[in-house]
């Protein structure tokens, strides 16, 4: 896989992170999907507010990604995309792991493999470097 095809993958992905956080904090009741699943219907107002943190942190972590193989915006520096994208690495796979093992069906079996897929297209990302 090229690393142009797996940023592209990679931001994608990292937007729809974003889109889901931003239904969470908008009320969306989706709670059993998130944060542990400990919350059905809507989550409580400092959950909703975490989301909204959350959706600025995915959509940068796109930007970070797409910077790293070329395709994202040169006003980011290429080196906060070269390890921005390592860190990213790292996160998304203690993401999947802690998704795993989660109480949540939802995390388990849906946001644990979509963080682990994540984290790969990552890799591949920050190995191949980039712009």
């Amino acid at each position: 896989m090229s690393a142009d095809a797996a940023a592209i993958g990679a931001a994608a992905g990292l937007i729809g992170l974003a889109l889901f956080q931003s239904a969470l904090a908008a009320g969306a009741p989706l709670g059993r999907a998130a944060f542990g699943g400990g919350h059905a219907g809507v989550l409580p107002g400092r959950f909703r507010v975490a989301s909204g943190v959350a959706v600025v942190v995915w959509a940068s972590a796109a930007l970070i990604v797409l910077r790293r193989a070329g395709l994202g915006p040169p006003a980011l520096p290429a080196v906060v995309a070269a390890y921005g994208v390592w860190v990213l690495f790292g996160l998304l796979l203690l993401g999947a792991v802690l998704n795993a093992a989660s109480s949540s069906r939802w995390e388990r079996w849906f946001w644990a493999p979509y963080a682990l897929v994540l984290a790969g297209l990552c890799f591949v990302v920050a190995r191949a470097g980039g712009g």
